[in-house]
């Protein structure tokens, strides 16, 4: 006999027992589960089975599935649920291949957004299977589960609609790709902090209007960025060693930098910076925030001052892929397991070796070369494009100052 499916959509106020109800009553009937999703918004429940079955199509009163769909429609109203009831071929219920998780990121996102989104998606073909809400302050994100869609070719055609919608929209395969993301390399200056610690060094030395001028030129990819250091760093010759002490008070992370530490770390992630910057700053970061690897370059100091030089391999933009790689090595993961998140030219071939490139708040060269982009000012963000829900950071993070509390 052919296999066949109902699917039983019960939508309506929600209510202790629903569920246990329905599946009651399916039990009385020789039927087995396909398929089950149940959600519930405000208090309003919508309930979706897809049970499978052996026979014909018919659904009269004299045929087994006619009576299981009599029984649920006197269930339903007994309830005081609405009910939609529709039968088909199992073979048609298959889900389509090709699944991808679209993720969409804004500080409030407008009915115009989602149906420019969801658009798109379907005039690539592809259908939405499944749509769930992963955070809803300080920004709002909503993951769409896609099928038979071409990633390469979606993704285009989302990025556009995004900026048209000043949204931001990534695209990933989902399954076990996904989810074997293990290590997180992040830039520092203007991404793990705010602002450029050469900037709050020259502030001290009286040449910021020069060092910033020549840090836009490197960032916006006109210039050589080792070439570009060496001209900031000679501007700082003779400053005290103290400023050091000074800058680190004066850094500021990011909003939402440490939940994002935080979270990762406790899923067992492995963390790393690499930065143009300086060791005699980010030290104190990896320090702080409890971070597993970091690179950067180191000022030379001597007799207690700045001599205007570098010491050592400059971290530049391939070294920053080059301290990626190193960096997988030593956390024992393959580099499709990792995820890189910049916001300069410096960070492209790093962002570009990683298995998840991420442009954060970044320069144009850099939004068009990183797999996804993410315009928000908060940098954890980024767990949601991982697939971390704000409900499950905050839980964690309950749990956390209750297990605190009661030591």
């Amino acid at each position: 006999m052919d296999q066949r499916t109902l699917l039983i959509t019960l939508t309506g106020p929600d209510r202790p027992g629903v569920t246990s109800r329905l599946f009651t009553l399916l039990s009385g009937f020789p039927v087995t589960v396909a398929d089950i999703e149940q959600v519930v918004i405000r208090g309003r429940l919508t309930l979706g089975v897809l049970v499978a079955y052996s026979g014909g199509p018919s659904t009269g009163t004299g045929s087994t599935i006619g009576a299981l769909w009599t029984a649920v429609e006197q269930m339903a109203e007994d309830l005081g649920l609405e009910v939609e009831l529709s039968t088909g071929s199992q073979a048609k219920e298959k889900r389509r291949r090709g699944r991808l998780s679209v993720s969409v990121l804004g500080a409030s996102l407008t009915p115009a957004a989602i149906a420019g989104i969801s658009g798109q998606i379907a005039a690539a073909g592809a259908n939405i299977d499944r749509i769930e809400r992963l955070a809803q302050w300080p920004v709002t994100c909503i993951e769409l589960s896609v099928s038979g869609a071409d990633p390469d070719g979606l993704r285009v055609a989302l990025a556009a609609e995004a900026a048209r919608q000043q949204v931001d929209v990534a695209v990933q395969r989902t399954g076990l790709s996904r989810r074997a993301k293990r290590l997180i390399v992040m830039d520092v200056d203007s991404t793990l902090i705010q602002g450029e610690v050469i900037e709050l060094l020259a502030a001290h030395a009286g040449c910021l209007e020069e060092v910033e001028r020549v840090t836009t030129q490197a960032m916006q990819g006109e210039l050589d960025f080792a070439e570009s250091l060496r001209r900031r760093v000679a501007l700082l010759e003779g400053l005290s060693a103290e400023v050091f002490d000074k800058v680190r008070r004066e850094v500021v992370l990011t909003p939402g930098a440490r939940t994002l530490v935080r979270t990762l770390k406790r899923l067992d992630y492995r963390f790393a910076i690499v930065s143009g910057g300086f060791t005699q700053i980010t030290d104190g970061l990896v320090e702080e925030l409890g971070i597993d690897y970091s690179a950067a370059n180191v000022l030379e100091v001597v007799d207690g001052k700045l001599t205007g030089r570098v010491v050592g391999e400059i971290v530049d933009r391939p070294g920053k892929a080059r301290a990626l790689e190193r960096f997988a090595e030593q956390a024992g993961v393959e580099i499709s397991q990792t995820v890189a998140i910049g916001d300069g030219a410096n960070d492209l071939d790093m962002i570009a070796a990683a298995g998840l490139g991420i442009a954060f708040n970044a320069k144009p060269v850099l939004r068009q070369a990183a797999d996804t982009t993410v315009n928000t000012p908060y940098l954890d963000s980024i767990l949601y494009l991982l697939g971390i829900s704000r409900d499950e950071i905050e839980a964690a993070d309950a749990e956390d100052a209750s297990s605190s509390a009661s030591a």
